[in-house]
């Protein structure tokens, strides 16, 4: 099934150069959040909130843009420890170096990409459209681990209370 984003030309033509790196790509190699990859996540958080950008009046492709590559580092973030600092405050840092590799960031999408973690770091972001990408990031990590657990207690659910027949 295709997925919404790929639908929307607009969007398509603000990420694609972004979607067609090797560097963007390799996100699908990692686990993010129980049962989504890296780039799935990021598509979801990229989509999303360029969907709101443009709703409120903010810089869509920037926010598209950033949003992809809001999480672009290549470690299991669960094992993975740094002497520096928590994985909320490093893994920006590192996204910015990655992104700056394959594009030009302009200082909104900087700030976006080093911000998103505000609430588990202490740098609040700068304008609107890092606030957006911070709490949709927020919203998509929950639905994402949340999932399994929502199929599996409707499961349960539907076993303990079985429709009952209409005669």
């Amino acid at each position: 099934m295709t997925e919404k984003w790929q639908n929307d030309p607009e969007y398509m033509s603000y990420i694609q150069d972004l979607l067609a790196t090797e560097a963007v790509q390799k996100l699908a190699n990692y686990t993010q959040h129980v049962n989504s990859t890296r780039l799935e996540h990021s598509l979801s958080v990229s989509y999303n909130s360029y969907k709101l950008a443009k709703k409120w009046g903010g810089d869509a492709k920037a926010t598209a843009r950033a949003g992809l590559l809001h999480d672009l580092f290549y470690y299991d973030w669960r094992t993975t420890k740094f002497d520096e600092g928590s994985h909320a405050y490093m893994h920006p840092r590192i996204a910015v170096k990655n992104a700056e590799k394959i594009t030009e960031l302009s200082d909104l999408e900087r700030d976006i990409i080093l911000k998103h973690m505000w609430g588990a770091t202490i740098a609040p972001p700068k304008y609107k459209e890092s606030y957006i990408v911070t709490l949709v990031d927020k919203y998509c990590a929950i639905k994402e681990a949340s999932e399994p657990m929502l199929a599996s207690f409707q499961n349960k659910w539907h076993q303990w209370f079985p429709k009952k027949q209409s005669i």
